[in-house]
Order: structure tokens, then C-alpha cells, then sequence
């Protein structure tokens, strides 16, 4: 497909996804019952369910796939890996540990009223940590097995630490029973609170972003041709990083776990679109709104006890698969 038509058709998939996703559940709306219930019209038990229940978890849904697909980008361009992904690194993890020590410390310590702004914080600070262990431990020689590797390693460590904090509330089934459906990860029950607790960052995330898609092409050349023609590449990096961490860290406390996003759609729109960082991270984020969307709306069509994070692990983990058996 050419370029020029990638944003309007990634503009029309995201729309159907989210029209669908506010369609459907236990109570199926029409298009149009939805649309009178955006405006503020319709019957009252229709306008109830899309602005006070669905509309909340389709804009956490939209926010948090742009943000896990953006930093799928960025971490490939900042690694020059076509492999690395924010799950694959220990950035998740590292978000999921800080979360997990808020939801079963909290209240143990006494500020559970806080919780829900205390994980957010937490969930950037595990991720930060995370993020500075792999670049330490893969700081000589960053290449593609030393990386995954590294990702490895701590992915186990801090999956360890987050079972001990799960036999700490083995006797509190409701802190407990939480937890385990976070670290599946999952939109059910998401409020105007986490509305607003991640997605205005998550969309300052993605603008502070976007500039920075012509320096990412001029690095993907090399640090030394990129430097030779102006980009300071010590402080791009630097920003990457951040960025990169503070998005997965977002999307990671308002959804939970959710792996494969950035893998799968930055691949899918690079083969599809070409590799350019200018266009690719506007469209991944189209893309990773759409993609999170659509597999969510399968968990609620589908009556089987599927988690947000199954779905993706199942359409993420054969694509991975087929990636490391491709030639190049």
C-alpha cells in the first residue's frame, strides 16, 4: 500500500475498532444507538453503558496500545534490533514489579485510598530500573543475543520478585485474586480515574515522540553517520529511552501486562510501509490503538475466560516465531 494511503486506512481501522468496541458486550448496541449516546442522546440505559463503562476502556485501550506500539519503534531504532521490544527487555517486567509491590503493599502499609495514582508512579519507577539493568548488563557490545539474554535474565529475576510479593497476600484472596488478573492484563472495569491517570501523559508521550522520527532514521545508519550529519546522539538516546520507558510504564499501570504489541505492529506496518521512523511511529500508534482495540473485543465476544494478555501472547508469540526463522 502506498504511504499516502496509510493514515487514512489506519484512521478508518482505528474508528470501526472503536465503534465496535463500544457496540459490543453483554448489552449489543447498534452504530447508531452509540453515536446518539457519544452526543448525549439516546435512551438512558444505552447512554449509561457507552459514557460511564465503555467509552472509559476504549480510551485506556486506544492510549495504551499507541504506547506499547511506540516504544516497540522506538526500542528497536534506539538497540538497531528488529527484535527488541519492551517486553522482550525487562521494561515490563520491571513496570509490572512496581505495580504489583503498590497493589499488595498498599494496603498492608495503610495507603490504599492512594493506590490507584500510587501505582502509575511506581509502575515508571520498576520500569526505569528495569531499563537501567539491561543497558548496564548489555553495556559491552549490545548486540542481539547479548540483549536477549539480558532480557531473559531479568525478566526471571523480576517475575521471582513479583511471585514473593504474591505469597506475601496468599491470605488476602481479594488483593491476591487482583493481582493475578492484573499481571494478565485487561481493560474490564476501567474508570474516568484511570482515563485520566494515563492517557493525557501517554498522548504527551506520543507528541514528544514524533519530532524526534528523522533523527531515529539518521541513527539507524549508525551512530557516526548520524553524529557526522548533526544529531547529537547522546542526548537522542537519552531521550528515546525515557520516553520509550515512561510510555511502556503508562500503559503497563492503567492495562496491566499486555506483551507483543510493540513486536507485532511495528513489524507488520514496517513490512507494509517501509522502515522510515517519520512515517512508522505515527503509524504505529494508529496501529497499536487499533490492534489492542480488536483484541480486547475479542475477549468480550468470546465467553472463554480470555485475558487482554492471552489474546496478544497468541497472535504475538507465533509472529515472534516466524521472525527468527525469516533468513534476514
Amino acid at each position: 500500500m502506498r504511504p499516502r494511503l496509510a493514515i487514512p486506512a489506519l484512521l478508518a481501522l482505528l474508528v470501526v475498532a472503536f465503534l465496535a468496541s463500544l457496540a459490543f458486550g453483554e448489552l449489543r448496541l447498534s452504530f447508531g444507538q452509540v453515536v446518539a449516546a457519544l452526543g448525549g442522546g439516546g435512551d438512558d440505559i444505552a447512554r449509561t453503558v457507552v459514557r460511564d463503562f465503555r467509552l472509559p476502556r476504549a480510551l485506556v485501550g486506544m492510549a495504551a496500545g499507541a504506547a506499547l506500539a511506540a516504544s516497540g519503534v522506538v526500542m528497536q531504532a534506539f538497540f538497531r534490533n528488529p527484535l527488541a521490544s519492551p517486553g522482550l527487555l525487562g521494561v515490563s517486567s520491571g513496570g509490572a514489579l512496581g505495580a504489583v509491590a503498590v497493589l499488595a503493599l498498599g494496603p498492608m502499609l495503610g495507603f490504599a485510598s492512594a493506590t490507584l495514582w500510587a501505582l502509575p508512579a511506581a509502575s515508571v519507577l520498576g520500569a526505569f530500573l528495569a531499563t537501567g539493568a539491561v543497558l548496564m548488563l548489555a553495556q559491552r557490545g549490545a548486540g542481539t543475543e547479548r540483549l536477549l539474554l539480558s532480557g531473559v535474565a531479568l525478566n526471571a529475576l523480576l517475575g521471582a520478585g513479583t511471585s514473593f510479593l504474591l505469597t506475601t497476600t496468599a491470605g488476602h484472596f481479594e488483593v491476591n485474586a487482583q493481582i493475578l488478573f492484573w499481571l494478565m492484563g485487561g481493560l474490564e472495569s476501567r474508570s474516568w480515574e484511570h482515563v485520566w491517570m494515563g492517557v493525557p501523559a501517554i498522548l504527551a508521550g506520543c507528541l514528544l515522540l514524533l519530532p524526534l522520527g528523522r533523527a531515529m532514521d539518521l541513527l539507524s545508519l549508525g551512530e557516526q553517520s548520524a553524529q557526522s550529519l548533526g544529531v547529537d546522539v547522546r542526548r537522542l538516546r537519552r531521550q528515546l529511552i525515557a520516553l520509550s520507558t515512561v510510555l511502556t510504564a503508562l500503559a503497563t499501570a492503567v492495562g496491566g501486562v499486555i506483551g507483543f504489541v510493540g513486536l507485532v505492529v511495528p513489524h507488520i506496518l514496517r513490512l507494509a510501509f517501509g522502515p522510515a521512523h517519520r512515517r512508522l511511529l505515527p503509524y504505529s500508534m494508529l496501529g497499536g490503538a487499533a490492534f489492542l482495540l480488536a483484541c480486547d473485543l475479542i475477549t468480550r465476544l468470546f465467553p472463554l475466560g480470555l485475558r487482554l494478555g492471552v489474546v496478544t501472547a497468541l497472535v504475538g508469540g507465533p509472529f515472534f516465531l516466524w521472525l527468527l526463522r525469516r533468513p534476514r
